[in-house]
């Protein structure tokens, strides 16, 4: 049952958007939305559960065998990124029911697809399929980011689109070459073969793994790939800035799943070296986006530097590719997720009180419910910077931990101590600006109500758990990281499947 249970998180999301494209009164797609993002909760939960027995479960659709046909593999780090994303999918489609969905009639439809493209991607066992699923959550970005039809929106829409067009080229060639070099798109066959490689090959299968980093670096907003993000999040409407936020931890997930795994230390001679290729962009990316959070002018451009930042930390110590590393990756990635959507609703707010959005030259405007969104911006600075006692204090302690003693240390500790205090003064002047200095008006101590509040309310209160649990979550993503390394047994358990042990 369980085995049948995998493909649930593609098929129930791709249903529920066909559904909703037929559905016309807003109540109802409403419901069926929340429904669907519960349902995929739900069995996510269930999934999660079962990986964490430590086995790969393997579902071959229509029944045509590893190395051939489209495969879905179950293990921890899929589990995680599936239940990742259903966590924020739930308040995100909340978010989107707070009159939202009125401005355009299918956007409960494209956030389903865009799950689908998500989890698919998280679940796929090889490279053309995720070049599928990329496509189709990368389809569902372009919409949801066009949702309100504003000439901001349109520029930064053009921009995704046309850099987001190069990458899936790219991407598309990278997989042809390897096909061509290989005969197999199978992940865990691709691991087996890459060895095998002779001299002559070996030229080409280097360059696809380099258009391939590149690819999954441009997805991730990796330095000097990451000019889009800014412009594309922050005119985002806030739910779908909120639901992007876990856009970019697709291409962090895409390197870490398949540069090990593919192009690791067992792919001999055809091996990548990941601290050379990541580590300088990642801190350079954590370097810009620091700076650039000192340039913004709004609460939305702040908040898109720090998805920026989240990016550069994640893999600037992932990089180091050891088993405490990949650890403290994982859960910081975790962390910045939902500190990051929680930080876009909080903007959403800002939005909808002030009218415009959250310039903060505009000292004197005014705000209802300054107080009530005050309080929840001063929440969400606190988890998105690393305050004590919250998840990203724990977070980053772990990242430090685990770059103690690597020759690296020094320059992570350092990139990281000095961009998260940027971080703090940079949120710190604009809820200053936003919340001191506005005007009060009747009803300014309002308590803030609605649906975008009940959201941001629950994502601040996941990101409250993640730390009050943070030792079992620190178990699953160290047993995660022990996972990745093995790839032996990802191996093993694929071709298992298809008769070849």
């Amino acid at each position: 049952m369980i085995a049948h249970l995998v493909v649930a998180p593609v098929l129930l999301p791709a249903f529920a958007a066909a559904v909703l494209v037929l559905v016309r009164p807003v109540r109802l797609q409403r419901a069926l939305s929340l429904a669907a993002c519960a349902g995929v909760l739900a069995v996510a939960l269930l999934l999660f559960a079962q990986a964490d027995r430590g086995l790969h479960v393997v579902y071959a659709l229509g029944n045509w065998r590893p190395p051939f046909g489209i495969v879905l593999v179950l293990d921890r780090l899929s589990a995680l990124m599936l239940l990742l994303t259903a966590l924020l999918a739930l308040p995100v489609s909340l978010a989107m029911s707070d009159a939202e969905d009125e401005r355009g009639p299918y956007l409960h439809s494209l956030l389903q697809f865009q799950l689908m493209g998500l989890n698919g991607a998280f679940l796929t066992g090889d490279l053309f399929n995720l070049f599928v699923f990329f496509e189709i959550l990368l389809i569902a970005s372009y919409c949801l980011l066009l949702h309100g039809q504003g000439a901001a929106q349109l520029r930064a829409a053009l921009h995704y689109v046309v850099v987001n067009l190069v990458g899936s080229s790219l991407f598309l060639i990278a997989v042809a070459l390897l096909y061509a070099m290989t005969g197999t798109l199978n992940m865990a066959d691709l691991a087996v073969r890459m060895p095998q490689l002779q001299d002559s090959e070996r030229v080409l299968a280097h360059s696809a793994a380099l258009m391939l980093l590149a690819v999954f670096a441009l997805k991730a907003a990796l330095f000097p790939l990451f000019l889009w993000l800014a412009p594309a999040y922050s005119n985002a409407a806030a739910p779908v800035a909120a639901l992007f936020a876990v856009m970019t931890k697709v291409g962090i997930y895409a390197i870490v799943r398949v540069c090990p795994l593919v192009f690791g230390a067992a792919a001999g001679e055809s091996a990548l070296d990941l601290r050379l290729w990541l580590l300088p962009p990642a801190l350079a990316t954590m370097a810009c986006g620091a700076l650039a959070m000192l340039a913004s002018r709004r609460l939305g451009g702040m908040a898109a530097q720090l998805t920026l930042l989240s990016v550069g930390t994640t893999l600037a110590v992932a990089a180091l590719a050891s088993q405490a590393a990949l650890s403290a990756a994982l859960y910081y990635l975790a962390h910045s997720t939902l500190a990051g959507a929680l930080l876009f609703l909080v903007c959403g707010l800002v939005r909808a009180q002030r009218g415009d959005l959250g310039d903060l030259l505009r000292r004197g405007a005014r705000m209802p419910n300054a107080q009530s969104t005050a309080l929840l911006f001063l929440a969400s600075a606190l988890a998105v910077t690393g305050i004590p006692p919250l998840s990203g204090f724990i977070a980053k302690a772990m990242l430090m931990q685990a770059s103690t003693g690597d020759a690296a240390m020094p320059w992570i500790w350092t990139f990281l101590l000095v961009t998260s205090f940027i971080a703090i003064l940079t949120l710190m002047r604009g809820g200053i600006v936003l919340f001191w200095m506005v005007r009060s008006t009747p009803g300014a101590h309002a308590p803030v109500c609605g649906r975008l509040a009940a959201a941001t309310i629950s994502l601040l209160i996941l990101a409250v758990l993640l730390s009050v649990f943070s030792a079992p979550v620190k178990r699953f993503t160290d047993a995660t990281a022990v996972q990745i390394i093995d790839t032996e047994a990802y191996v093993r358990a694929v071709l298992a499947v298809g008769g070849r042990p």
